[in-house]
């Protein structure tokens, strides 16, 4: 409680030197009252009543202000106090949103490792009827098919097969030699990127045809440039703004702002607006 709220609650005499000095000249009168008649003692007499009674009703008015002020101070604490309860109630609600929306955020994190760790479901290869010489038809598989049946195949093979058959063990061993030459030849996944790059001129008197043909003389493995278009920013000057496809273990975002900002006498800066893993 701060020392103005516990003065409004107190009750203090604020008038109390009126009363003192009314009653210091009431003295100070009786004492005189030898030298004076008997009439000038009875009017000072009443004049220091009056004083007396004018002090008790200005000490009765700051009583009944001191208590009107007290009353508006617990009516605004009491206003404070709920406006605190319901800002923690909303506070309190907010963290349970914030908490829903991370355990949903970390389910959906889950959902996608397991995805990715996942192999991805194989769609068997059609097949095709071919027509024979003599009125009947065959079925023929594509090469794909033929790929897959060899796996599975090389899956079925007997690993823990007996050691004194030597001939089933060489056999077990060149089988197993071929699936991973097989498998090391099959073209593994090449990571890419979509970048939005934003490229910022000088002023609005820069050449923006120009600077779109710098940009795109950029040229590295595994990058390739797409559409473009020109968006306004202020005053009269327009960005460029690039798409691009890079594969990531070859080109990133810091080789090209690096490539990108050596044209100085058009391009001010150049800044990433969106990234996207394809």
């Amino acid at each position: 409680m701060s020392a103005l709220d516990f003065l409004a609650k107190e009750k203090i005499w604020f008038d109390k030197p009126r009363y003192d000095e009314a009653e210091k000249r009431f003295y100070e009168r009786m004492s005189s009252t030898s030298s004076t008649s008997q009439s000038t003692g009875e009017l000072g007499a009443n004049s220091i009543l009056k004083d007396i009674a004018r002090a008790r009703e200005n000490i009765q008015k700051s009583l009944a202000g001191s208590t009107s002020t007290s009353s508006n101070n617990a009516t605004d604490q009491s206003e404070i106090i709920s406006r605190i309860n319901s800002l923690e109630h909303e506070n309190q609600s907010l963290h349970k949103v914030v908490e829903d929306l991370r355990a949903a955020l970390s389910k959906l994190e889950s959902r996608v490792a397991v995805l990715e760790k996942s192999p991805a479901p194989v769609t068997p290869a059609p097949i095709i009827p071919v027509p024979y010489t003599n009125g009947t038809t065959v079925e023929q598989k594509s090469s794909v098919g033929d790929e897959l049946e060899e796996d599975e195949d090389d899956d079925d093979l007997d690993l823990f097969g007996s050691d004194e058959d030597e001939e089933a063990d060489r056999i077990k061993e060149q089988r197993l030699k071929e699936y991973a030459e097989r498998k090391a030849k099959k073209p593994a996944l090449i990571a890419k990127s979509s970048i939005l790059l934003d490229v910022k001129p000088w002023d609005d008197e820069t050449d923006m045809a120009k600077l779109e043909e710098c940009v795109r003389s950029v040229e590295a493995d595994g990058l390739l440039w797409g559409t473009s278009k020109l968006v306004p920013v202020g005053y009269g000057i327009k960005k460029l703004q690039i798409a691009c496809v890079v594969e990531d273990d070859k080109v990133g975002t810091d080789l090209l702002e690096e490539e990108i900002t050596k044209f100085e006498e058009y391009v001010q800066s150049v800044d990433v607006a969106a990234f996207n893993k394809i």
